[in-house]
């Protein structure tokens, strides 16, 4: 088995140039959620030629795609995202900012190679099968949107991941660690003010102003934070202040929320306390408000088991050389970047063993952290992501795999311009290669799958998966691209 193994992680190696030129294209084309079109086609086109079976268009997004390969059981999934950002478009391979297109979109989270990289590790399950005659099956989940628009969300209340016995994924980031932290549950939800207009000056008695009734919806919810939970968040941006022109009373106005806790019944008191705020404030004003529910996503299920197995599988495979071109641009891009939270300085604190303390030591001032850190203890996190809600539906573990230089920051510049980097690509290739491990184990045994499952029904009290996104609300596609 362990020969067996080994071929199939050496054959995604020897796949590098396709998986290269995927997320050199994917980085060429950046496309913002639910408008992944030429993502879509990509991996539709070449999961077609490396003889996936193709679904497109599942869970109501047009750009979503799967691919299956195999019979049987068991069934492991792996979850790639593509889309990219709004307003981060960068020169790759540059220790400076330059827009490529100015306020163009740009893959400042890494989505090319996380989803090229996800892709990687079914190409090597798929090898597996294959070349051992085994049965079971593999899936590919190209999933959109996961920036603010919780496509795996969508996907998951459609039941697009019903079935799946364990899935895998992970994140570039910049370090190789188990992704031990919970993400948050969120609400995004959009908040639209109706008045009445009117000439500011000679008649603002017949004037119903939306502007002010959205002021004081903001106004509301900053004395509301006094009175909720630490561990919770709402966020908020003004979308449409009424126009422009003082004269007119505003009959007009909306604002964005984003709630966010840890569990979603906090989130779901946090929207109905918001909601009343806003009610409150057109009450006030002699406005209406309508509230559209956008989207939301669940908070993060772990799963010790199948983590612990992504860590074993991290620690077994060689470590990534990095070469002095790779340094060098490491400590240019390095330089560019504020004093701020060191994710490493925060996995390595919780390290008390002096061998593995000593090994940490050696690896913290170097510009790419290409150590795996020793396995994290669970912590609460503070973002959001649509994993979360898969991770409702079956056993689901992810990493982070070291992409870019160490400390930079994600949804940044200096992300996007390592993005198309030899150093980014050989992370994507060891993360892809950690995965397919753990789905190979996963097939030789069955017991990790058992236990990975009682672990899931013991942590959420044997609930079955309750989609928070409403039947009625449909992904938020912008016209021109429905």
């Amino acid at each position: 088995m362990e020969r067996a193994k080994q071929e199939a992680l050496e054959y995604i190696g020897q796949r590098s140039d396709l998986l290269f030129d995927m997320s050199d294209r994917l980085w060429d084309h950046p496309e913002v959620g639910f408008t992944e079109h030429y993502a879509a086609r990509l991996f539709s086109e070449t999961l077609e030629k490396e003889g996936f079976t193709v679904e497109q268009g599942v869970g109501d997004i047009p750009t979503s795609v799967v691919g299956t390969f195999g019979s049987g059981g068991p069934v492991i999934g792996f979850l790639g995202e593509f889309d990219a950002l709004p307003g981060l478009s960068q020169e790759a391979g540059l220790a400076e900012k330059k827009p490529l297109v100015k306020e163009g979109p740009g893959h400042g989270c890494g989505h090319n190679l996380l989803g090229t990289g996800a892709f990687a590790a079914a190409l090597g399950l798929k090898h597996y099968l294959e070349a051992n005659h085994r049965p079971g099956t593999v899936k590919f989940f190209a999933c959109p949107a996961e920036e603010g628009g919780s496509g795996k969300g969508f996907m998951a209340r459609a039941g697009v991941f019903n079935g799946l016995d364990a899935a895998f994924c992970w994140h570039p980031g910049t370090v190789n660690s188990a992704a031990t932290e919970s993400t948050m549950a969120n609400y995004q939800v959009c908040y639209h003010f109706y008045g009445t207009s009117s000439h500011a000056a000679m008649s603002p008695e017949l004037g119903r102003s939306a502007l002010d009734a959205l002021e004081l919806m903001n106004n509301g919810v900053q004395y509301l934070r006094e009175h909720i939970p630490t561990n919770t968040r709402v966020h908020y941006a003004i979308t449409n202040a009424g126009g422009n022109a003082p004269g007119i009373v505003q009959a007009y106005a909306e604002g964005l929320y984003l709630m966010r806790a840890p569990q979603l019944p906090q989130v779901k008191e946090l929207y109905e306390r918001v909601n009343r705020i806003a009610q409150g404030a057109a009450m006030m004003t002699d406005t209406r408000v309508e509230i559209e529910f956008i989207k939301a996503c669940s908070n993060t299920v772990l799963n010790t088991e199948l983590l612990k197995l992504m860590q074993k599988n991290m620690e077994q495979l060689p470590p990534v050389q990095y070469d002095e071109d790779d340094l060098a641009f490491a400590r240019a891009l390095q330089a560019t970047n504020p004093v701020g939270h060191s994710y490493f300085d925060t996995l390595a604190a919780d390290v008390t063993d002096p061998a593995e303390k000593a090994r940490l030591e050696a690896d913290k001032n170097s510009p790419i952290h290409g150590v795996v850190m020793p396995y994290p203890p669970e912590r609460q996190g503070f973002v959001s992501s649509d994993v979360g809600d898969v991770s409702w539906v079956c056993p689901l573990a992810q990493i982070n795999g070291t992409t870019m230089p160490a400390d930079t920051a994600m949804h940044t510049w200096q992300m996007v311009s390592v993005g198309k980097s030899p150093m980014a690509k050989k992370g994507m290739l060891f993360a892809g290669q950690v995965m397919a491990a753990c789905g190979i184990d996963c097939l030789e045994d069955p017991d990790i799958l058992r236990r990975a499952k009682e672990e899931k029904d013991r942590r959420t009290g044997g609930r079955s998966y309750d989609p928070p996104i409403p039947p009625e609300v449909m992904p938020r596609i912008p016209k021109e691209n429905a």
